[in-house]
């Protein structure tokens, strides 16, 4: 039976995969966003594939942290110490891609929308090249010393595997992109979407080999590592046959099973340490010598087997409210609907003005004609009066 250091372990591990899965979709559309918008409604229509979900997804990472940080107070503690910078420079094109999508249609000027879609882009490509380059530092390991903090310099996150595993993950999240993309958006910027995702497919699946030869070379390769590699080279086979057969939905499905099955790989790599030291193995932080005590962790355990079906509850709620698919030529005509239903607005009011004129109208002649129409013959004779003079013949009916 299972520990609550393995079970906790395990949690975050679900949290942090579930945020490369969700978010990685998000990066893949964020980095297509200027190649593949040619026009200011295909690239709105690609924001507002990413803008009901991604604050959502986002919310996936930071819950991992919160575990890490609850569950595994030393590995946190060493990670946000000793590699502030590298974290910094991920934060801070979240930060950015945040604030382009508020600010991005604050303006008509097509330089003002040019320079949100650029940083949109880089808010997605940094993060996930940065992504990888830290998932394959955490497989290569880190120089920790004995008193288990970083002694090493932000150079030294970087090396040939570091990279390649970088480059993979940014390749995924295109894939994974280009997948969502096609899924979702209507017209002919889904065909170039679909073309696309293909030409990914025969990208990504050297660089999954590459990237299991070298972590064989590096880590050793477990045989349960071998195997997740293995899922994600036949998942991204499976997208191109999938976009190859316009079935859309499944592509989707196994070019997040591909970004699931290489994070799962390295967290099988990994178990049952969290950061590995390239120092010296009995330095390296486990899920034993960095943990908080049985208690906490018994808590965190419970409270996730309560929490997280509600949370997988409300993510599938909210991607089947934003279900539909977007249309480019749907939001070029959007400005012309909503002039249209601005008029027959207006229109309406209008009738309703006129119909309340002619029922007043109508309730003044009723008066007027009342009591036998005596009113109405006061006044003829009144006005026959003034216009003739005294000597009219009276006809006023008797009163």
């Amino acid at each position: 039976m299972m520990d609550y250091n393995t079970v906790c372990f395990l949690l975050f591990g679900v949290l942090f995969i579930g945020f490369l899965l969700l978010e990685g979709f998000d990066y893949g559309a964020g980095m297509l966003l200027p190649y593949l918008g040619e026009t200011d409604a295909e690239r709105r229509a690609i924001i507002r594939t990413m803008a009901p979900v991604w604050e959502g997804n986002e919310v996936w990472l930071i819950a991992a942290g919160a575990f890490l940080f609850a569950g595994f107070p030393g590995a946190y503690a060493t990670l946000f110490s000793g590699m502030y910078l590298a974290l910094l420079l991920i934060l801070a094109p979240l930060i950015l891609r945040g604030v382009a999508f508020e600010f991005r249609d604050k303006d008509e000027r097509r330089e003002w929308r040019n320079f949100w879609d650029w940083a949109l882009f880089a808010g997605s490509v940094i993060p996930a090249v940065l992504w990888g380059v830290a998932v394959g530092n955490l497989l290569e390991g880190l120089p920790i010393d004995a008193r288990m903090q970083y002694a090493g310099t932000f150079w030294d996150l970087l090396s040939l595997y570091t990279v390649a595993s970088g480059v993979l993950f940014a390749l995924l999240f295109l894939l994974h992109g280009a997948t969502y993309l096609t899924l979702k958006l209507g017209g002919e910027i889904s065909a170039r979407t679909r073309r696309l995702g293909m030409a990914l497919t025969r990208l990504a699946l050297p660089a999954a080999l590459v990237f299991a030869v070298l972590t064989h070379v590096v880590a050793g390769l477990k045989f349960v590592t071998g195997v997740a590699l293995l899922s994600a080279v036949l998942a991204i086979s499976a997208v191109n046959l999938g976009l190859k057969g316009r079935h859309y939905l499944r592509s989707f499905v196994f070019s997040g099973l591909a970004v699931a099955a290489v994070s799962g790989a390295v967290f099988a790599e990994l178990f049952p340490r969290i950061i590995v030291s390239s120092l010296s193995p009995e330095w390296s932080l486990t899920i034993y010598n960095s943990a908080s005590n049985r208690l906490t962790l018994k808590i965190m355990s419970i409270t996730m087997a309560v929490v997280f079906p509600a949370i997988l509850a409300f993510e599938g709620w909210k991607y089947y409210v934003f279900r539909d698919r977007i249309s480019p030529a749907g939001i070029e005509f959007e400005p012309l609907g909503t002039a249209l239903a601005n008029g027959i607005q207006e229109l309406r009011g209008r009738i309703k003005q006129a119909c309340c004129l002619a029922d007043a109208m109508s309730c003044v002649i009723r008066a007027l004609r009342g009591n036998d129409g005596r009113v109405i013959n006061r006044l003829k004779h009144r006005h026959k009066v003034l216009l003739l003079g005294k000597g009219t013949k009276k006809t006023e009916p008797d009163e």
